[in-house]
């Protein structure tokens, strides 16, 4: 059976797309990349992966986003190519393999590949690979479309397919195209059945701070049920598939649906359920059987075909992930629904005849969601992906044909996290260790965990943990270590599931005799001897040693809880039995509002009880011990503090040494700027008086702006910083000598010529020039002054080499302003005379000359402007 041709015929009886196999076959003559566009259950991911074996000699590699998709897939095909599966057709999953050395057709995830392909770049033996559900936009799969892209250019020989439902695809044949040419394009499209909208809004708001409400729950169940009645009422071959955005999700409205009719049956379809289940679901029903009611994810979007689906109803929400770039955090969220899924749910009640879709919004609603969902690779965390992209040889994706780059900030960001596992050099290239933590199937950080935790904790327990924290298992309460005990002995599926993870994981574990760790005495559970491996004293050092900077101390108890504070920095809600423990470790954190967080805006949904000990052991490199002088209120003033990255352990007064105090000087400064001392009215005019030469003639006079004084402290202010750090009080610094030392030699001799502190006038008084401020670029030297001092000046006094000319306030015998000018010659000759008309007979005891440029000036020894 092995050796024989595939029966595409056979195969595609009765599947719409068997119609495009022709055209696939042309194109693939004239070039090694394609692209194909096709709505969901026409049968493509059934049909071109035997039409490719069929065409060469190889095995091909068909990609699906999930594991359920692909184990589905592949018996699918077995069964109607009438083999065993695992022979001509296989599957690899995470933890699960089916396979043999005849297969040429092996259905895989994504993740499979990409680290298949760290080991193999060349894909030895593989003919062509199937890069299926492209338009879901998951990181794996562009990551995946960048290496293939990059492999092609050495192996011209390997066919590289990407499929959609849905798909932008004149933007994927540009990517996986040749460099002078785009792939050419398959779009296949069949008469669509009719479809009826109806519109189901709810009167409880669908989403509150802890998620989705049970109101909106209630409702989806109860519309459901109502609807499943008329229709199956109708057409009693009919089933009903309901959308909900998770499996918990799932699980409850499939629940109320339960209570609410026995005539029913209700089956949930989610990736975490055994794969029995999942197939008993895609397999339908017999005639005989009763209606079934499906809730699932959108896993049934476009991976999985339901048969005989007639009707949809769509909660219209999705949970995808989310990076907090702020908290540097990344979790699910549910949002809205992109219309372009919704459009794919309701898809799916006509592919064998009319059908309707029940959204459970208002249209007003549905039209404000997203018109697509935002790709994975610009919201999740990347420190995984740039670890496999390191390990590769294109380090932050360098050089690759990706559909969209790597956001810089996230990049940045996990190439910190990479740095601090040491999994990447300065050239951001893998190192040894890095290249060891891509070859555990599980985020780099965890890997590290696994690693570094094995010899200390045992390495059954560091892969129990890690097992738990890399799977979709919800942890009750909060609180990891108890449910390891109840995983431990669990007859479940998600106890199964999660046994042959934490087996796979220990095998991939370092066993390192002689260096366990059994709790001590003192309850830290760190002491230097051997660790049973099955107590959990450990748990909460395997997870801090994965997250350093999620090690928290409770700062505040409420009265259902706890706010943490974390290494991070970042403040976090805490619900359950952990809320009383000094110290934890959060496993996930995400951002969340109300009472569960405690105002904090975060919530901690894992986490594990820590003691100081094993924190030493697992963030000694966050640990600090340092004087910490700060310049506040005029005065250095120090602590020295004990610090787990942002948490202070303790913090004692101290006296700083002089070099403290000058940096804690220095800081104040540059955040505060000048203003942080008190200017003297002397230091404030030598400084204007300096300003206006460089403003005037520039070097070498100084720069004493702002910015151009803090930029050259120690020329200037270093004796003062060093008085300020040993404890005088600024209010005690005069800056007068201190701006004085940056005057230039020998040009500081002519200071008092170029810019006098007073200006001589004809009467002989000395008047106070008022200079312009430091930072006025415009504005003009100031003299007030009773006009009949001024009698026998002509012309305008300058200043500055004769560059600026005075302007002068002239006031009346009162020492009222009469004008304001800086042309003297010009005001004796015009208004001049005005200002005598009216001034005569106010003051006339006053001299007021028809020839004021060469009468003799009035003598005042009592001129308050030259005071």
């Amino acid at each position: 059976m092995t050796s024989a041709a595939f029966d595409l015929a056979a195969i595609g009886a009765g599947l719409s797309f068997a119609a495009a196999l022709p055209e696939i076959d042309a194109a693939l003559e004239e070039s090694t990349s394609l692209v194909v566009s096709a709505p969901p259950g026409t049968g493509k991911t059934t049909l071109v992966p035997p039409l490719l074996a069929s065409r060469s000699s190889g095995r091909v590699i068909v990609t699906q986003p999930r594991r359920v998709a692909a184990r589905a897939a592949a018996r699918r095909l077995a069964q109607l190519d009438g083999s065993t599966l695992g022979d001509r057709v296989g599957f690899t999953v995470r933890g699960e393999r089916s396979t043999g050395p005849s297969t040429r057709i092996e259905f895989v995830t994504a993740g499979v590949l990409l680290r298949r392909m760290l080991d193999d770049p060349g894909l030895d033996g593989v003919d062509a690979v199937i890069i299926d559900e492209v338009h879901e936009r998951a990181l794996e799969t562009d990551l995946l479309i960048g290496l293939l892209s990059e492999v092609r250019e050495l192996r011209d020989d390997l066919v590289l397919v990407a499929m959609s439902a849905t798909l932008d695809a004149t933007r994927i044949a540009a990517v996986i195209g040749s460099v002078d040419a785009p792939a050419p394009i398959v779009d296949h499209d069949v008469p669509a059945f009719p479809l009826t909208e109806r519109w189901a809004p709810s009167s409880a708001p669908r989403i509150d701070e802890r998620g989705v409400t049970r109101g909106f729950l209630d409702h989806v169940a109860r519309t459901t049920v109502a609807a499943a009645r008329e229709l199956t009422g109708d057409d009693p071959a009919a089933d009903v598939l309901v959308f909900a955005p998770g499996a918990r999700e799932v699980s409850e409205i499939a629940r109320r649906i339960r209570d609410a009719s026995e005539t029913l049956d209700v089956r949930e379809l989610h990736g975490q359920l055994p794969a029995a289940e999942q197939d008993a679901v895609i397999r339908g029903r017999r005639p005989d059987e009763p209606p079934r009611v499906i809730v699932t994810t959108s896993l049934a979007e476009s991976s999985l075909t339901v048969p005989g689906v007639r009707l949809v109803v769509d909660s219209c929400l999705s949970r995808h992930p989310q990076r907090d770039a702020a908290r540097g955090m990344t979790g699910l969220v549910t949002t809205s629904a992109p219309r372009s899924s919704s459009v794919q749910r309701a898809g799916r009640a006509t592919r064998q005849g009319p059908g309707t879709v029940i959204r459970c919004v208002d249209a007003r609603t549905y039209a404000a969601a997203p018109a697509r969902p935002a790709p994975e690779i610009a919201v999740t965390d990347l420190a995984d992906a740039a670890l496999l992209l390191a390990c590769w040889g294109a380090p932050g994706g360098a050089g690759l044909r990706l559909i969209d780059p790597l956001p810089a900030d996230s990049l940045a960001d996990a190439l910190t996290v990479l740095r601090g596992l040491g999994a990447i050099d300065d050239e951001r290239r893998a190192t040894p260790e890095g290249r060891a933590l891509a070859r555990v199937p599980t985020d780099p950080r965890l890997a590290r965990a696994l690693r570094d935790g094995a010899p200390i904790v045992g390495s059954r327990l560091a892969a129990e943990v890690v097992a738990v924290l890399s799977g979709d298992a919800r942890v009750g309460d909060t609180d990891i270590a108890p449910m390891l005990v109840s995983l431990r002995g669990g007859r479940t599926p998600d106890a199964r599931r999660w046994r042959s993870d934490a087996d796979r994981l220990e095998r991939l574990a370092p066993v390192t005799p002689g260096t366990s760790v059994r709790p001590g005495s003192d309850g830290s559970g760190l002491n230097g001897s051997g660790l049973d491996g099955s107590t959990l004293d450990g748990v909460g050092l395997v997870v801090a040693l994965a997250f350093p900077e999620r090690i928290a101390h409770r700062v505040e108890r409420t009265v259902d809880g706890a706010t943490f504070l974390l290494a991070s920095g970042t403040r976090a809600g805490l619900r359950g039995p952990l809320a009383g423990a000094e110290w934890i470790v959060a496993a996930d954190v995400a951002r969340a509002s109300g009472r569960a967080a405690a105002g904090s805006g975060a919530i901690i949904r894992a986490a594990a009880a820590l003691t100081e000990a094993q924190i030493a052991h697992a963030a000694s490199h966050l640990l600090t011990d340092r004087v910490e002088a700060e310049f506040v209120g005029g005065r250095v003033q120090a602590r020295r503090e004990r610090r787990i990255g942002a948490i202070p352990i303790s913090s004692a007064p101290v006296r700083p040494s002089a070099a403290e105090g000058r940096d804690a000087v220095r800081r104040a400064l540059q955040r505060d700027g000048l203003d942080v001392f008190t200017w003297s009215d002397s230091a404030e005019a030598v400084r204007r008086r300096l300003a206006l030469l460089r403003r005037e003639l520039g070097d070498p006079w100084p720069d004493v702006s702002d910015a151009g004084l803090l930029a050259v402290l120690d020329a200037w202010i270093a004796q003062e910083l060093d008085a300020l750090a040993t404890g005088m009080p600024a209010a005690k610094i005069d800056l007068t000598s201190a701006v004085r030392r940056l005057l230039p030699w020998p040009e500081a001799a002519r200071l008092d010529e170029l810019v006098p502190e007073r200006l001589e006038v004809p009467s002989g008084s000395r008047v106070r020039i008022g200079y312009p401020q430091h930072d006025d670029d415009a504005a003009r030297p100031v003299v007030a002054v009773k006009l009949q001092e001024c009698f026998g000046w002509a012309e305008t006094p300058r200043l500055v080499d004769g560059h600026v000319p005075v302007l002068f306030h002239l006031l009346s015998p009162a020492g009222r302003p009469l004008a304001v000018t800086d042309d003297l010659a010009s005001f004796w000759s015009g208004p001049y005379a005005q200002v005598r008309a009216e001034m005569r007979g106010r003051y006339p005891k006053h001299p007021w000359p028809e020839d004021p440029w060469a009468a003799a000036p009035t003598r005042h020894t009592k001129n308050r402007a030259a005071h």
